[in-house]
């Protein structure tokens, strides 16, 4: 591997130490998403727990609201029985990053555990998708909340935009009610609902687990959400804008690397969805050599094959839940494009390519864990660096749209992909691996840096809105008003 500044190889050995510790202490070999976080807390009860034992213990404590926030430094709990979550937050060294509350609620349709994540919202409102998922346990689901609202509020503020960090994460229960029509229908009412309810202070969209037509039933509920359909002047669905600068943030890898551009080049991608397939589709316009991907869900796998331009350069295989042996091929560039926590020290010292570059979120099981990547001379682009069109094809769709949105004919989404704009996804990707270089720290650290700058800048308009929005709540009782 190539050398590396000595401050980053010291983190490295470091950060390896600490996690591989807390991992040999563990019965399972292989760390999960939020196992090794699980192992790293003295987590009480509550929080040890399932999500739907906090939605029991809110219920047998006559509460349907409850929420978390940071006042002075201090997180407060709206009600004695929330107060271990609370504590567990401040005590928190890891995610929490002084966000400023937590709010969530109990459907009243469903049964179902729904919250929403404010980050810092200096820069505006916190925005971010709604994401639904299974959790097994009321950490997993607050960790995936902090640091998601952390990674949207990051991405926005490199991209230029005014909006603060916000996210949307429902709790599914477990089996497949979630895909029953009625139950679908229900739940995204009462979120729609629960978002009118907060007043604005946080703006939904799409995640995983969720699609447009859910938005569109979110949006019959409240003002608060973007990402509808088109036919009802929405933006639609981000993948492909997404998947566009994912692009161009492998670009500026290369390009700051030194070895040209993506014209003959080998990506894995994990993970053909939303992202991922047309990922596939702008890779064979850049004429890469080879492209690898695998998919762990057989009926996603079989649509991605159908719709692909057949292309021998393509090969896609099924993958089981959890095989993460795509990110080993001898490829130039691995692009993770499902779900995060994939890049652990178990995975890194298998990795061949010289470039990790994708779309899913938190890719680093620990935030510290690109050092051990730089120490290998592996080139890492930061995941909320390289994903941000997301947020940037739905977040200002109140300003109307230019042109056509399946053809990206709007400037003010098209300058993010291209090289004149200062705050494009290519010149802030070289802007973040430069200063790296220059600083002898690792890109995360570096692009975490450049965000927080920043985000901390106040907008220039509403400065600090959605904090009073938050102040408000709480002042007029609104964790008692669902009651």
């Amino acid at each position: 591997p190539a050398a590396r500044p000595a401050a980053v190889a010291a983190r490295a050995v470091a950060t390896r130490a600490r996690l591989r510790s807390v991992a040999a202490a563990r019965r399972a070999p292989t760390p999960t998403l939020f196992g090794l976080r699980r192992a790293m807390s003295a987590a009480p009860a509550l929080v040890r727990s399932g999500p739907y034992d906090l939605v029991a213990l809110m219920r047998a404590n006559g509460l349907r609201r409850g929420h978390l926030t940071t006042v002075d430094g201090k997180v407060e709990a709206s009600h004695p029985a929330l107060a271990p979550l609370a504590e567990w937050l401040q005590a928190d060294k890891t995610d929490y990053l002084g966000h400023e509350a937590i709010f969530f609620e109990v459907s009243e349709q469903t049964g179902a555990l729904m919250g929403a994540f404010l980050w810092w919202t200096h820069r505006g409102q916190g925005c971010g998708g709604i994401r639904l998922r299974e959790f097994a346990s009321t950490e997993e689901w607050l960790r995936d909340g902090i640091r998601l609202a952390t990674g949207m509020g990051r991405k926005s503020a490199l991209a230029g935009l005014w909006w603060g960090g916000g996210k949307g994460v429902i709790a599914r229960a477990p089996g497949d009610k979630h895909l029953e029509p009625e139950y679908r229908l229900h739940l995204m009412q009462d979120y729609g609902r629960f978002l009118t309810s907060l007043r604005g202070c946080y703006v939904a969209a799409e995640d995983s687990g969720i699609n447009v037509d859910d938005v569109d039933v979110v949006f019959s509920q409240t003002r608060f959400t973007t990402c509808i359909s088109p036919h009802l002047g929405g933006s639609g669905n981000p993948s492909v804008p997404t998947a566009a600068g994912v692009v161009c943030a492998m670009e500026a890898a290369l390009d700051h690397a030194g070895r040209g551009t993506l014209d003959g080049k080998s990506v894995a991608i994990q993970g053909v969805g939303n992202v991922g397939l047309p990922l596939i589709e702008f890779l064979l316009e850049r004429n890469v050599g080879r492209i690898v991907a695998s998919e762990s869900l057989i009926n996603r796998l079989g649509l991605a094959r159908a719709l692909v331009t057949p292309d021998d350069r393509v090969e896609m295989r099924l993958a089981e839940p959890g095989d993460d042996s795509i990110l080993f091929e001898d490829v130039d560039i691995v692009a993770p494009c499902a779900f995060g926590g994939v890049l652990t020290p178990e995975t890194i010292p298998n990795i061949k390519a010289s470039i990790v570059c994708g779309a899913a979120n938190n890719q680093l099981l620990d935030p510290e864990g690109d050092a051990l990547l730089a120490e290998r001379g592996i080139l890492y682009v930061p995941d909320f660096v390289a994903n941000r069109m997301g947020i940037v094809n739905c977040a200002n769709e109140q300003y109307g749209r230019v042109g056509s949105m399946a053809n990206l004919e709007d400037p003010e989404v098209l300058r993010h992909l291209g090289r004149d704009d200062a705050n494009s996804i290519f010149n802030v990707t070289k802007r973040v691996l430069q200063r790296a270089e220059k600083e002898g720290t690792t890109p995360a650290r570096a692009a975490n840096a450049i965000a927080d700058e920043l985000a901390c800048q106040p907008h220039p308009i509403f400065p600090h809105r959605s904090l009073a929005i938050v102040r408000s709540l709480v002042a007029d009782g609104w964790a008692t008003a669902a009651q």
